[in-house]
């Protein structure tokens, strides 16, 4: 569980070329399946745009500290 919290834009990044990769070799999947799956794959990044987030302001007042 920690990889997933130290590089969750490198797991969505392979989570979003795998949704593409499978859309574009599987024709026979239905439209609402393949809008299913682009609204899957938006609300997880906006997940890891928070995760990321999180970490660059953890890593800010890191910075902060080793200033003062």
């Amino acid at each position: 569980m920690s990889f997933v919290r130290t590089h969750p834009a490198r797991l969505y990044a392979i989570l979003a070329a795998v949704v593409a990769l499978v859309v574009h070799y599987v024709p026979d999947l239905p439209d609402a399946l393949i809008l299913a799956l682009a609204a899957a794959v938006l609300g997880v990044g906006e997940g890891v745009q928070r995760t990321e987030d999180t970490k660059t302001r953890a890593a800010g007042d890191m910075t902060l500290w080793a200033g003062q």
